[in-house]
């Protein structure tokens, strides 16, 4: 979960397009704002009410070009052992080894391999996200906004993460395959 949707959540940073790969020409870099970002994650399992909670600690950088999205890039690191899910001794068991195993693998991240522009205010980010140390592909729709022109940018995006396909197979088929993933972010221009 921490890995899965907050490495590739924040990857979802790559709304428009991160930076770590982007030096491009015309691309502009931009920082993700911690103080304005919430990577939310869901997941649902028979008996329990839907589990929410979010990653806390996470960096990411954005190169964009507007005029040429394709030469964006997105790169988003979410720190496993920041899930917070409101309960202490429920956050420590989604930390252990039966799901984001944060002790071994501290990180989920995502980078990104394309941007495609999908509309005046809309990309598709498709890129890499790794979670307990396997890397698979996915994509994100991105909902971008530029409320100060070239100063601050706004995104939102969210996606369906496979947890199987990562190796977290802890309490299926009663806990859900599918983690819903939803990311909120603004980033400063650098």
């Amino acid at each position: 979960m921490n890995r899965i949707a907050w490495s590739r959540l924040a990857a979802c940073a790559a709304l428009a397009a991160l930076a770590g790969q982007a030096d491009a020409a015309g691309a502009a870099r931009w920082r993700i704002d911690p103080a304005r970002t919430r990577i939310a994650f869901a997941i649902d399992a028979v008996g329990y009410p839907r589990t929410q909670g979010t990653f806390d600690k996470f960096d990411g950088r954005i190169a964009i070009d507007f005029l040429e999205p394709e030469k964006s890039s997105v790169v988003f690191h979410v720190q496993s052992a920041s899930v917070d899910v409101g309960s202490a001794a429920f956050g420590d068991y989604l930390r252990s080894p039966a799901f984001l195993d944060a002790a071994k693998h501290p990180t989920i991240d995502f980078i990104s391999t394309s941007v495609e522009k999908v509309g005046d205010r809309a990309v598709r980010v498709t890129g890499e996200l790794t979670l307990l140390g396997v890397t698979k592909p996915l994509t994100v729709e991105v909902a971008v906004d530029r409320p100060e022109g070239d100063k601050r940018l706004e995104f939102s995006a969210s996606t369906r993460i496979d947890r199987l396909a990562f190796g977290m197979n802890s309490g299926f088929p009663l806990v859900s395959r599918d983690v819903d993933l939803t990311i909120k972010s603004a980033a400063a221009a650098l």
